[in-house]
């Protein structure tokens, strides 16, 4: 039985590594945030602006615990789901923990292209998205650092970058 939950900020390659790393594995593969969007047929967006973080992140941790029930299986988190309630606690008990560790400037390269997808960021540019993510990362620190494999997910350029990781991952895992 395999179980491989991936953490790291918004922008770390969960989602695409994620996928990958299930299909290379044979694994089945579930993003926490579309899971919970197909569970209560709105955004993550929409449940954050209607129902407070307070109540998302209740919603969050009991859908990490409903899908750290499947086996066989590779999760991506949300980037701030690691840090709310027992989630890292459970995750390291469930399964192995790998945090996709990238700098605050690589993740504000990427997130920069995707910002008007990402309400958090709207607004934010420049150096004023790195030090926001700087903060982020600071604060999130904690929690990231209890997983079982810490992993250098900074160089994510290309399809060809994401086997390169996948397979080192692999190795590792």
């Amino acid at each position: 039985m395999k179980r491989i939950y991936l953490i790291g900020y918004m922008g770390a390659g969960k989602t695409t590594v994620g996928k990958e790393l299930a299909r290379q594995m044979n694994l089945s593969f579930i993003d926490l945030d579309h899971y919970i969007e197909a569970r209560y047929h709105k955004t993550v967006r929409q449940l954050f602006q209607e129902k407070g973080e307070v109540v998302f992140r209740d919603i969050e941790c009991k859908m990490l615990h409903e899908a750290g029930m499947i086996e066989n299986v590779v999760i991506s988190t949300g980037g701030g789901a690691p840090c709310f309630f027992d989630n890292m606690s459970y995750m390291n008990q469930t399964g192995t923990t790998v945090y996709l560790k990238t700098s605050s400037g690589e993740l504000a390269k990427r997130l920069e292209l995707v910002k008007h997808t990402r309400p958090v960021l709207k607004g934010l540019s420049g150096e004023n998205l790195k030090q926001f993510i700087t903060d982020n990362l600071e604060k999130r620190d904690p929690w990231y650092k209890q997983a079982s494999v810490i992993f250098d997910a900074e160089k994510m350029l290309t399809d060809n970058d994401v086997n390169e990781i996948t397979c080192e991952l692999k190795k590792l895992l």
